[in-house]
């Protein structure tokens, strides 16, 4: 069984006493599947229009969740001794009709049509940007040294722009073909090796999961980063003059007169194989982009410890208020409103109730535990992504992030827990532990292929050095998780008119408080595990700070 190789591949760090298990499950039946069930319906309400960041629906949510905090006793920890962090924003709209993507081959011009062959996202980095240049196939795009694998090894693509197909070899485990998927480690790597354009594809399976007439809505909404103190967008790459996602037709066009087929291409790509050569265009691009200065707000609260040796350390549980804000109508509605329910209004209300029990305790556990709502999300993480790098406390004193997104048990009453991120650390012991107290069984990632190791919250931490989990339904409702990221994922569907199962949700709610309390209970902080590829890309400076620490 999964939850027996946790358990026995990861020392678990201190069982709990049979007073401290005693008081935890005491807690724990404090969750109510009423509370959980009105804080989702409050923020999914359309008076919240779907919670974008920067807009009043937003701030409202913003204001309940802190005014929620309060009512338990929970202490503020944001900035200047309130419940709020302020996170500055730019986002960026491009204006497709100034814009224009075009192929030249043999001197012949085609112009491609925006929404059907390809569509622009808005550029971060430049409100009007034009390129020129030769196009180059590059694969997955991915530049994998310790798996043997590179798809740039054999072309010079400086200078150019390059073409690659969205996610990563399917032969990585789940975390590393995450890792190697996700946009901001192939721009880097376009960008390292000299990239001036960017063109994404999706593979065929990848197009049934989230087809174009659904992803185009999506790309054409504002894009956002949080801005530094420098006022530079962060993880925004001005070496790229142009980018933009492109449709199977406009990909067709692409690979006409190249040295493969985009069959052969796609085929390879499949077999993990890595690939690249020249295409037989060039592409001339212009993107005019609009930009706006916005700013949104994490919402932070806290139990303080109880050890005056470990209460400046923290275990943070983490959630983000943030949606989509108005989306188009689908299935014949006239409803606009994205009001992300499960995604996020779920993830929040189990992390308020979380918050309840942890009050209910009759003390607090050793650490400190920060409770973290944050802004952002939906745009690619920016919310807890600033706070990793901005905390409101001390950074390193952050022990640990588990990360509610899509409440486990709500779409379905689940008998199966998957851990995402937790073999990398001693974190899998305590989550084995916390899972075996409960009742559940542990099962690996049965969609590799979404990568969401790299999708939710938790990535932030993880990017910051710090082990981190997200817990997801598991194994057992695969076939209802597929049918709602295709059917109510990131549209106004995602309702409270959907099945939803909130006393399945509490319960999964008691794993994941059991995983703090456990981790803010025990002498040591969790730790990566030896040789961990995530340990050694982002925590190497941390963990030696860590080897003086309690």
């Amino acid at each position: 069984m999964f939850t027996a190789v946790f358990l026995a591949g990861s020392c678990f760090a201190q069982q709990l006493s049979p007073a401290e298990q005693s008081a935890a499950l005491g807690a724990i039946r404090s969750i109510s599947a009423p509370a959980v069930r009105g804080h989702m319906r409050f923020l999914s309400d359309e008076l919240l229009a779907g919670r974008a960041p920067g807009t009043p629906g937003y701030d409202i949510a913003a204001r309940y969740v802190a005014t929620q905090m309060e009512a338990m006793g929970l202490l503020p920890a944001g900035e200047r001794a309130t419940y709020f962090q302020k996170v500055p924003m730019r986002a960026s709209v491009n204006d497709e009709a100034k814009s224009s993507l075009i192929l030249i081959r043999d001197g012949k011009e085609v112009r491609l049509k925006s929404r059907v062959d390809y569509v622009y996202g808005g550029s971060l980095a430049h409100t009007e940007s034009s390129v020129e240049t030769p196009l180059v196939f590059v694969g997955f795009g991915v530049t994998a040294p310790e798996l043997n694998y590179d798809d740039y090894a054999g072309v010079d693509v400086r200078g150019k722009g390059v073409v690659l197909f969205g996610n990563a070899p399917a032969r990585f485990s789940s975390t590393q073909r995450a890792y190697y998927a996700d946009g901001i480690t192939k721009a880097k790597n376009a960008v390292k090796h000299g990239a001036v354009g960017y063109l994404a594809l999706a593979l065929p399976d990848d197009e049934k999961k989230f087809p174009w007439d659904w992803k185009v809505p999506q790309i054409l909404a504002p894009s956002r980063a949080w801005i530094d103190s420098r006022g530079q967008p962060q993880d925004v790459f001005p070496e790229i003059q142009a980018s933009a996602a492109i449709n199977r037709s406009g990909a067709e066009l692409l690979f006409q007169g190249a040295p493969h087929t985009l069959n052969s291409a796609i085929a390879a790509a499949e077999a993990s194989r890595p690939q690249a050569f020249p295409l037989a265009l060039t592409a001339r691009m212009h993107m005019l982009n609009a930009h706006q200065a916005i700013e949104s707000a994490n919402i932070v609260g806290k139990i303080e410890g109880s050890d005056p040796a470990l209460k400046n350390q923290y275990v943070v549980y983490g959630a983000h208020v943030d949606h989509l804000g108005l989306c188009p109508p689908v299935e014949g509605s006239t409803d606009k409103v994205c009001h992300g329910t499960v995604d996020d209004a779920s993830g929040v209300a189990t992390v308020l109730e979380i918050a309840r029990a942890f009050t209910k305790l009759p003390q607090s556990p050793r650490r400190s535990i920060l409770f973290l709502f944050v802004t952002g999300e939906e745009d690619g993480l920016l919310g807890s992504d600033y706070f990793a790098h901005n905390s409101t406390v001390n950074a390193h004193d952050i022990v640990t992030d588990i990360n509610v997104d899509g409440a486990p048990g709500i779409r379905y009453p689940c008998k199966d827990l998957t851990p995402i991120g937790a073999e990398h650390s001693n974190l899998a012991a305590n989550v084995a532990r916390a899972a075996q107290l409960v009742g559940y069984e542990l099962t690996p990632d049965s969609m590799p292929e979404q990568n969401f190791f790299i999708r939710a919250d938790q990535y932030s931490f993880v990017r910051a050095g710090i082990p981190s989990v997200f817990i997801r339904n598991g194994a057992d409702g695969g076939d209802v998780i597929r049918k709602w990221l295709t059917t109510r994922y990131h549209t106004p569907l995602d309702n409270m008119e959907q099945p939803l199962y909130f006393d399945a949700a509490v319960r999964a709610a008691g794993v994941e408080f059991l995983v703090g309390y456990s981790a803010a209970l025990q002498e040591q902080r969790p730790a990566w595990n030896k040789g961990d590829f995530f340990g050694d890309m982002f925590a190497k400076k941390r963990n030696n700070a860590d080897k003086t620490s309690p």
